[in-house]
């Protein structure tokens, strides 16, 4: 029983690299099959939190969501929402990237037309206003130019 219990306390204070090594029968043993299960499967959710954390930031990888297989309850609803977050977040960074991309090749027609909030939101605002920006000043500069008799050759 102190083998259960302190494994269990470990996995309480999120030290997942502990398990249950003592020989058992019955339904202590199924006890100690049960808890180095959980461990197991919180091992695996945590990598695959921390694979889609870092896979976030990496070129050609974002958007990959974390696996499901064998996670039931609260275990898959926490996946499922990490998994959402990534989608969000990815399909945001790709909308900034399709504008800026269009805007560096000098299409000032595009807009971000995201549902985002907080940081990204400022970031869509301000991508949006220095295009708008951008336009005005294409604008008046044509203007000048038409005020002047200006032409291209």
């Amino acid at each position: 029983m102190r083998n259960i219990a302190e494994v269990s306390t470990a996995v309480a204070l999120g030290d997942l690299s502990k398990k249950i090594t003592v020989d058992a029968k019955g339904e202590i043993l199924q006890l100690k099959e049960t808890i180095n299960t959980m461990v197991d499967q919180l091992n695996s959710f945590a990598g695959e939190v921390t694979r889609v954390a870092r896979e976030g930031g990496h070129r050609r990888k974002a958007g990959r969501p974390g696996r499901r297989e064998g996670r039931v309850g609260s275990v898959e609803d926490l996946t499922d929402n990490v998994n959402f977050m990534a989608s969000n977040l990815t399909t945001q960074v790709r909308g900034i990237v399709k504008v800026v991309t269009a805007v560096a090749n000098g299409d000032l027609r595009q807009a971000l037309q995201v549902n985002a909030k907080g940081e990204i939101a400022a970031l869509g605002e301000t991508l949006n206003n220095m295009t708008k920006t951008l336009v005005d000043l294409q604008t008046a500069g044509h203007q000048r130019r038409a005020e002047v008799g200006w032409r291209a050759s």
